[in-house]
């Protein structure tokens, strides 16, 4: 009778999932729960004030390549002489015998170059005319076909304009890299340093668009220039605007001329160069120089 009335009050519950416990845990959290402090009460956090826009300028770095190939040094040339001197000694000798006629013209013509062959890969005692037991000069000579040794002379490869001094030809130092300086007034005082062609950044303008103005701004619209990419190669913070109400970056772009010259506006530039990366460090100041350094080609 016990068990009938137990199964029949349970009948009456409805179905649902069954949670013994949940009574007891909500007291208890409603119970240890801290009150809220009001809002005056609770520590004050000071935010800070949204910085301005830090000024930016980019600067190009505007590079010539070189014109002739750097002159090879001792070691170098030792070592190309005696790859020469492999080559030639390696190579399967070609049969003349048997594609030229004896005693033809065009025998003769090829044995002469031969010689000439043999000379350039291993020096003047070779390529000399073969001569039997007795010393007699047996086949061909420079002589029995005209071909008198002549001495010929290189261009030279040092320009004109080197040994005059001329910074501002793009003649100059062919073997080298050079870059584009220009003399301006900076600052309040007017000093006058040497520096890469700069400029402000205008709003809604990229970096490359701004250089690219700039640089035709300063110097001129008589240059053919490309620039290689969008991204700087590099970024100078000067250590004058440490502080955050004076801090700046200058971003830098490389470019290349391909052809004309700069015409310099004397309004807002002195002076041009086209140095060196070694010659630019007694013109260029201290901290600029360190800054900008390692994105410059040694050679």
């Amino acid at each position: 009778m016990w068990v009938r009335n137990a199964l029949s009050s349970c009948r009456r519950h409805p179905r649902g999932p069954f949670h013994p416990f949940s009574r007891s845990l909500a007291t208890e959290a409603s119970t240890s729960s801290p009150v809220a402090p009001p809002e005056s009460s609770l520590p004050q956090t000071s935010h800070p004030k949204t910085s301005q826009r830090l000024p930016i300028t980019t600067a190009i770095i505007l590079n010539r390549s070189p014109l002739i190939t750097r002159t090879p040094s001792l070691f170098e040339r030792a070592y190309y002489a005696y790859q020469a001197r492999i080559q030639r000694a390696l190579h399967n000798p070609f049969p003349y015998e048997f594609w030229f006629k004896e005693g033809s013209p065009l025998e003769t013509r090829f044995r002469v170059e031969d010689m000439k062959r043999e000379r350039k890969a291993f020096g003047k005692p070779f390529g000399m005319p073969a001569t039997d037991a007795e010393g007699n000069v047996v086949g061909p000579t420079y002589e029995d076909i005209g071909l008198q040794e002549e001495d010929e002379e290189s261009m030279p490869r040092t320009h004109a304009v080197d040994t005059q001094g001329d910074v501002k030809s793009l003649d100059r130092k062919g073997q080298r890299n050079l870059y584009l300086l220009i003399k301006a007034k900076s600052g309040e005082e007017g000093e006058e340093i040497w520096k890469f062609p700069e400029g402000g950044l205008q709003k809604g303008e990229l970096l490359h668009e701004a250089a690219a103005r700039d640089l035709t701004a300063v110097c001129g619209p008589y240059m053919d220039t490309w620039i290689v990419s969008r991204k700087p190669i590099g970024v100078y913070n000067p250590p004058s605007s440490s502080s955050e109400n004076s801090k700046s970056f200058t971003f830098f772009c490389k470019a290349h001329i391909l052809a004309g010259q700069v015409r310099i506006d004397k309004k807002h530039v002195l002076d041009f160069a086209w140095l060196t990366k070694q010659e630019m460090e007694s013109r260029l100041e201290t901290d600029y120089w360190l800054g900008v350094k390692d994105i410059l080609s040694d050679f």
